[in-house]
């Protein structure tokens, strides 16, 4: 999802060239004239859309103090990057007391404000990474930290709130890389044991003969080497939660173990004399079909109807397409913020290659596969270039790697970003002008806006000349100047 941006500044100059800049940039832009205009379009549901609010702190009315002010109150994560023209220290201090992310005083360089937006967009991904690694830690992740939006994940998501309500067991099935975890931590952040211990353990992963001693624990001298007491998974999750990855892996003779925990509340310690009573909440996780290990007598029948009280299955990413854009962008912006890159987004049609894609590591490898195209991305928006290893995916569609086949670099620049272009040739020496038809979403832009520049374009192309300029657009001249007016355009004459 493409970031917008807000400008609130009276001074309408203003607001254009901070737009220019910002558009120019890849940031659609949103404008206010003044704080009570700015307040009334972030409450709205098109304030939803807005990431970033360049403020001018000087207007009438609602100052831009108060604005920001009010603006934290209701939205407390939103960078806001203040502008002044009169760089006072006290005011800057006031400022940043307020909640702003950076100041500058105006006028200011494009190059000075484009690194400014995109520092407090980056520290805004980064504490939003933060905190969802402090809740993961704290074991208070809830369902809002599920991406996605597809009717599937939204089942999930209620079938998980409800088991949350109770202390029954649960059981998670999926392929691997769907993201049982972090369904499994969102059901603990959301039940009333949050905030407390929520132990994972991986089953498959642990040597056979250390299995019984990591899960259930042992006492000092109670076989060769156990040199100390250790305490058990089970123990270590007690009143909180312990996560049983792959329990299908686990070895029969612990599946009788874990069976007498499920049943009883305790664990038999290797070496003690009497059982440890523990309060744990217990969700397991298999990418297997335990009712088919069961009849093949791998996986005991009572076990397996005692972790299967609440089952809840996550559909692979092939079946829950729609989540993909929401996972990709979410993906970027992580690695944006924790590799200092600036990737805006996916070309259009790169994302309808990555959606249709089947992923069969499911999220893990779409995860890994963001991952690897924003360290390579040399360019603001992932193209075909930064899959290396989905090419032959993109050539079934159609789409060759490599830069596009235009005569200039201008266009070259604005093709890479995802827009198609119309050209005038240029005269030796000098940059072609470009027009886009597309936004770099991918998306057509509006007539007004394409309109507007295919006029400046005709103006610059016969030096401020009218008649030419009507003629070559097949208008005429009162026609012409008041679409001067619509559009806000100076006349640039040759001089």
């Amino acid at each position: 999802m493409v970031k917008t941006i807000l400008i609130v500044d009276d001074d309408p100059t203003q607001r254009r060239l901070m737009r220019a800049v910002c558009e120019k940039a890849g940031y659609p832009v949103l404008q206010a004239a003044n704080g009570e205009s700015a307040l009334s379009l972030l409450q709205s549901q098109q304030g939803s859309e807005v990431a970033l609010m360049m403020l001018d702190l000087r207007m009438p009315g609602l100052g831009g103090m108060e604005t920001l002010k009010r603006a934290k109150s209701f939205r407390e994560d939103l960078p806001v990057i203040v502008l002044t023209a009169q760089g006072g220290i006290d005011t800057v201090v006031e400022a940043m007391q307020s909640g702003a992310a950076d100041f500058f005083v105006k006028p200011a360089s494009p190059e000075r404000v484009i690194v400014s937006i995109q520092n407090a967009l980056n520290i805004t991904t980064l504490q939003g990474e933060v905190s969802r690694l402090k809740r993961k830690r704290e074991g208070a992740m809830g369902f809002k930290d599920l991406v996605g939006e597809s009717q599937a994940l939204r089942h999930v998501m209620k079938l998980g709130e409800r088991a949350a309500a109770s202390n029954i067991p649960i059981l998670i099935t999926g392929e691997s890389g769907t993201g049982k975890e972090m369904v499994a931590r969102a059901i603990q952040g959301s039940s009333d044991r949050a905030g407390r211990p929520f132990i994972t353990v991986n089953c498959g992963a642990i040597p056979e003969n250390l299995v019984e001693s990591i899960l259930f624990g042992h006492e000092k001298g109670s076989f060769t080497g156990a040199s100390a007491k250790h305490v058990g998974k089970f123990q270590e999750a007690d009143t909180g939660t312990i996560f049983l990855d792959e329990v299908g892996e686990l070895p029969a003779d612990m599946q009788v173990k874990l069976l007498r925990v499920l049943q009883e509340g305790e664990v038999d310690p290797i070496g003690s004399k009497r059982p440890i009573k523990v309060d744990v909440r217990v969700i397991s996780a298999t990418n297997r079909d335990l009712s088919e290990e069961v009849k093949a007598g791998r996986f005991r029948e009572d076990l397996f109807y005692r972790l299967n009280v609440f089952p809840v299955e996550i559909p692979g990413l092939r079946d829950r397409r729609e989540d993909i854009p929401a996972l990709i962008d979410h993906f970027i912006q992580r690695y944006n913020a924790e590799e200092r890159r600036d990737v805006r987004g996916v070309r259009h049609e790169v994302l309808e290659v990555l959606t249709s894609f089947n992923w069969p590591g499911n999220v893990r490898q779409l995860e890994n596969t963001i991952f690897r195209a924003v360290v390579l991305a040399d360019n603001p928006y992932l193209s075909a270039d930064d899959f290396p290893l989905l090419a032959d995916e993109f050539q079934a569609a159609g789409i060759e790697s490599g830069p596009p086949l235009l005569g200039d670099e201008a266009a070259q620049d604005a093709a890479n970003e995802g827009a198609s272009v119309v050209t005038r040739p240029a005269a030796s020496g000098a940059e072609a002008e470009v027009v886009a038809i597309f936004d770099r979403e991918g998306h057509l832009r509006s007539l007004q806006d394409i309109e507007k520049d295919l006029i400046e374009l005709a103006i610059e192309t016969y030096e401020g000349k009218m008649s030419e300029v009507a003629r070559r657009l097949g208008m005429g001249r009162s026609t012409l100047y008041r679409k001067l007016r619509e559009h806000d355009l100076e006349i640039k004459r040759a001089s």
